[in-house]
């Protein structure tokens, strides 16, 4: 023979049944604050961490050192001058064209246009 048995239970019992048996912290112990701001900290720096390591990675490519000091000359441009004129005076039998680059760059010039009395940086080779 089987018995039956009902137990006779409210609403209320019913939701809170669901609440009582799942505990998202299945040891039982819970942290104080002090315990939580440990976990904070230790979280924080784990992060700082990571973010150094992919800085430096980022970074890789970048040369650790600077080149070999250039000497320069300043010229005056005289009237009918042009990048070419000078950097085929200065390159002494060297590539003019190299040289007209480095001026344009050394002088911030945009274009290879430049103006009579206009002073120019000329690096030395």
């Amino acid at each position: 023979m089987s018995t039956v048995s009902l137990n006779v239970i409210n609403a209320q019992t019913l939701i809170n049944q669901g609440f009582q048996g799942s505990s998202t912290n299945p040891s039982g112990l819970r942290l104080n604050r002090r315990g939580r701001l440990a976990r904070t900290l230790l979280v924080l720096s784990l992060a700082v961490v990571l973010a150094s390591v992919f800085g430096l990675k980022a970074g890789a490519g970048t040369p650790d050192h600077v080149g070999a000091p250039t000497s320069f000359i300043q010229v005056t441009v005289a009237p009918g001058d042009t990048l070419w004129s000078l950097a085929t005076r200065m390159a002494d039998g060297g590539d003019v064209r190299s040289l007209v680059d480095e001026i344009a760059s050394v002088n911030s010039l945009a274009t290879a246009e430049v103006q009579a009395g206009q002073k120019l940086r000329i690096p030395l080779r």
